[in-house]
């Protein structure tokens, strides 16, 4: 395994001896990623254009479930003791060290800020280290090219799906998207975390919501399917959520476990016709013949079964992220990665993060 060391200083001088010749990349090349954009703290070495050799990620959902939420300051801290480890278990899978590795990438956006730069400055610093090519990545663009981890990417609507976005993303090729919608308040994920917080389920409450919603009655609880005759490709999901409180005031306290499975299946069932809906629609109107699912929410087996029913319906292809690769990873942001680097892009080092940062 390659050694840790400080970055070298190079004073300047009369006389500088000269540069060595570059060492020919190997075939195929091999990359190195990082994710942290928000609390998961990840890394990934790829063999480019389509071989995952490891990935790995240390999960912090245990710190911040006290709190309910994400805690920025303490995610990022924790960001900072988990990469050395993260970094040195995905090598060590992948049979590897730092000095095989070809290029380093790290995810610039969107996200936490703080949370941004320990991954992006450490990339920056191992690529600084060994003289090796820096890439900077889209955090979206890194889930809209996962479900194609280990294949070339076929044009396709692409469907997001995660706690802080819900896109449709008309895909001509890697770099070349036309986004069709997004919803105008909270994201799909961020609905279903929400109303598991409202219903008291532990943090994060979109699995828990799912997994109660597997033994409910979906048709018991007649909720809102927000702009569902819109057409357009827009969602809204933030009075689904006003509506599952109201339904709840009405309800016992505590609430039994038979209106608790009810409330969660009604609530995921009006999730999943809205999302099929409109990914139904712009199938169509794109003329594209295939769905491709990802986003934390792509976990959701009952929003899979929906749009594979959608795609059928329309003569589309369905596909879907693996679940492993559904959340963030550092497997996305390397696969988005491998495409830069086959085309010969790379990024500098005084690039920022840019906690907004839009795909499309």
């Amino acid at each position: 395994m390659g050694h840790w060391v400080p970055l070298p200083i190079h004073l300047p001088t009369r006389k500088s001896p000269p540069e060595p010749a570059p060492t020919p990349l190997k075939t195929p090349p091999t990359l190195l990623a990082l994710e942290s954009s928000c609390d998961e703290t990840a890394a990934a070495v790829f063999s480019a254009p389509h071989r995952l050799l490891s990935s790995e990620i240390a999960s912090q959902v245990a710190l911040h479930r006290p709190f309910g939420g994400v805690v920025p300051e303490l995610a990022s801290r924790n960001h900072l003791l988990a990469l050395r480890p993260v970094i040195e278990a995905a090598l060590a899978a992948a049979g590897t060290d730092l000095d095989e590795i070809d290029a380093f990438a790290a995810t610039a956006g969107p996200g936490l800020a703080s949370s941004l730069l320990m991954g992006n400055t450490a990339a920056k610093a191992l690529a600084l280290a060994k003289g090796k090519p820096f890439l900077s990545v889209n955090h979206m663009e890194g889930h809209l090219v996962s479900p194609f981890m280990g294949s070339g990417i076929e044009p396709h609507v692409a469907l997001i799906v995660s706690g802080g976005h819900t896109l449709l993303i008309d895909v001509r090729r890697f770099g070349d998207y036309r986004r069709l919608g997004s919803t105008r308040d909270d994201a799909a994920g961020e609905a279903f975390d929400k109303v598991g917080k409202m219903l008291g389920l532990p943090y994060p409450g979109g699995p828990e919501v799912e997994r109660r919603a597997r033994d409910g009655d979906p048709a018991r609880f007649a909720l809102p399917r927000a702009m569902l005759d819109s057409g357009d490709f827009a969602f809204s999901f933030s009075g689904l959520k006003t509506a599952v409180l109201y339904t709840l005031e009405k309800l016992p306290s505590p609430l039994p476990g038979r209106d608790l499975a009810d409330l969660c299946a009604s609530f995921q069932a009006a999730v999943t016709d809205v999302l099929a809906a409109k990914a139904a629609a712009a199938l169509r109107s794109s003329g594209r013949e295939l769905l491709a699912l990802s986003g934390g929410v792509a976990c959701n087996r009952a929003l899979r079964t929906a749009l594979a029913a959608a795609c059928s319906g329309v003569g589309a292809r369905f596909l879907a992220v693996a679940p492993e690769h559904s959340t963030d990873n550092a497997a996305m942001i390397a696969r988005a990665a491998a495409e830069k680097f086959a085309r010969g892009e790379s990024s500098p080092l005084e690039g920022d993060v840019d906690p907004n940062l839009a795909v499309a």
